[in-house]
């Protein structure tokens, strides 16, 4: 078998492929493998992007698996979710010189869930979420410390309530895209596509 052949992009479950090249980014990413950038579009079309951390995902996750991630429901990216529950993922990890794209549909978390999460997080990080109105004009960086002294003069001691406008999202895969860099630009693509019955179709794509 020669090189080329060994490092093909094979199997027949998407989540399985993610889990091995997740493994590896793990162990070469310099800093956060897992993080993701998330595409949405407004209810108009009109598309946005930006970068969030993966905190969870597997075919565990809902009826045919998922990949998950928190944030302020009120931010631009909570508002557009709301309004057009799709989304697409691209992670891209150099030292690998690999990329996997996922599209799919959107639910938010159980509530217990998102409880779980938040109390996980560092104190600090729970009393920025409170602070922080995601995405709104603000005045000053002095005017946001304000609000963060505010919020940790409140919540001396005890538990962090999670605001109930700051919550998780889970992105259900319809379709997965996993890139490899090859010599020349002639990489590798395979696309997922899940398909009606259950399980997964697959096929190459040309570069």
């Amino acid at each position: 078998m020669d090189h080329d052949t060994a490092n093909a992009i094979t199997g027949e479950n998407p989540f399985a492929l993610f889990d091995a090249w997740f493994a590896e980014a793990r162990k070469s990413e310099l800093n956060d493998p897992e993080a993701v950038a998330l595409a949405t579009a407004t209810p108009d079309a009109a598309p946005s992007v930006r970068m969030v951390l993966m905190k969870d995902h597997g075919p565990q996750l809902g009826e045919h698996g998922g990949f998950v991630f928190y944030t302020n429901g009120h931010s631009r990216k909570g508002g557009e979710l709301h309004a057009n529950p799709q989304a697409a993922m691209l992670f891209h990890w150099k030292s690998l010189r690999r990329q996997i794209r996922i599209e799919g549909t959107i639910a938010e978390v159980d509530p217990a869930m998102a409880d779980a999460y938040f109390a996980s997080r560092s104190r600090d990080s729970q009393l920025g979420a409170i602070a922080s109105e995601q995405s709104a004009p603000m005045g000053s960086r002095a005017e946001f410390l304000g609000r963060i002294a505010k919020v940790t003069a409140t919540h001396l001691v005890g538990k962090v309530p999670r605001p109930p406008h700051w919550t998780g999202f889970c992105l259900t895969p319809k379709a997965f895209e996993f890139w490899m860099d090859r010599p020349f630009r002639l990489h590798e693509r395979r696309r997922f596509e899940r398909a009606a019955g259950g399980g997964w179709t697959s096929g190459l794509l040309y570069p």
